[in-house]
């Protein structure tokens, strides 16, 4: 891990880490940028997240906007419709039921419409401190190409590393896999050659490599 720290140091943050960075670091503002960042790229999630939390960054103010105000702002991730809905009816509920504060509880995230395991757990990891490990598809490729993990989907490595990473690096994996896997480990033809991990790496699963 601190040879990943390393190499990923000139790169930019992962996106919810570049968020907390700037400020936006409550467990709303968390938990709404990474249902942003669902489907959607970093370079297009920061700068709309940015635009909608410079208009409303509290459940209290985003209540105040209509559902079609929230879509105008946020119509350059995927599925903008659909999550304009979904931010709404959550400010709507924690204005009603919590004061207008979102508590850092995880079964109440995760019941939200529109949230799963890895936006809950990043909201939870970055804006509360908690201990949980969210997996994004970089972290579940590079584990895997690791043969740290063994697992066939996102959800199933998630269960893999719980049980066997050190409990310190149950945030820092995702903070420093992504712009690893963006970078250096990417999905096709990974640059291995440039890889602080080359000589360690059983690179499984890799068939073509820089």
């Amino acid at each position: 891990m601190k040879l990943v720290e390393e190499v990923v140091r000139p790169f930019p943050k992962a996106a919810m880490f570049e968020l907390f960075a700037e400020g936006f670091n409550t467990p709303f503002e968390q938990l709404v940028g990474c249902m942003l960042s669902i489907r959607t790229r970093d370079e297009v999630v920061l700068p709309t997240a940015r635009r909608l939390f410079n208009r409303a960054h509290t459940p209290a103010a985003m209540q105040e906007l209509s559902v079609a105000e929230i879509d105008k702002l946020i119509n350059t991730v995927s599925f903008h419709e659909r999550k304009a809905e979904q931010i709404y009816a959550i400010a709507t509920q924690l204005v009603a039921d919590f004061n207008g504060e979102l508590p850092c509880h995880r079964d109440l995230i995760l019941s939200f419409n529109g949230v799963g395991p890895k936006c809950a757990n990043l909201a939870l990891g970055i804006a509360c401190g908690e201990q949980f490990i969210s997996v994004d598809i970089h972290v579940h490729r590079i584990t895997n190409r690791w043969g740290y993990v063994h697992a066939t989907t996102p959800e199933k490595t998630m269960d893999a590393l719980t049980a066997t990473l050190p409990n310190r690096y149950w945030i820092a994996i995702n903070r420093l896999l992504v712009p690893f896997g963006k970078h250096i480990c990417t999905g096709p033809r990974p640059k291995c050659s440039a890889c602080p991990l080359n000589t360690q790496c059983p690179r499984i699963g890799v068939t073509s490599y820089r």
